[in-house]
């Protein structure tokens, strides 16, 4: 791989290259392994949300009658996509980069961002909205 010509001398040896690659790779794994699982982590990229309530939001809100998301007994709709890895999704709804907030916001307003789409405008409070976008922005 060619670096562009405005990178740093050190960068180009191969010599550095592999102890940089070899310390991303590591600290990659390293926060990888400070998560139990999904949901562990997400309430540090969510501020004040609790993804263990997003269960009952999502069944609340009619979301499992709609969606399939991953580790949320009942919800097996097939009418909108699969939640499935949300959390890597470059972006929500085709429409919005993926972001906390965003998704947020989503959750809330979908009508206001796409009045096209098929998906309601539920009621969804800010807090449900936090709570939820927190576990899905877990889903990796």
């Amino acid at each position: 791989m060619k670096l562009p010509d405005f990178a740093p001398e050190p960068l180009r040896s191969a010599a550095v290259r592999l102890p940089i690659a070899a310390l991303a790779v590591g600290l990659t794994l390293a926060v990888s392994a400070c998560g139990s699982g999904q949901g562990a982590s997400t309430a540090q990229y969510v501020q004040g949300a609790d993804p263990s309530n997003a269960a009952t939001d999502f069944r609340h809100y009619g979301c499992v009658s709609c969606h399939v998301i991953p580790g949320i007994n009942g919800a097996v709709g097939e009418v909108g996509p699969p939640l499935t890895a949300l959390g890597v999704r470059e972006y929500i709804g085709g429409k919005l980069p993926n972001t906390a907030t965003n998704l947020e916001y989503w959750l809330r307003k979908p009508q206001q961002i796409d009045p096209d789409i098929d998906m309601p405008d539920m009621g969804v409070t800010k807090k449900d909205a936090r709570d939820m976008a927190a576990y899905l922005e877990s889903l990796r």
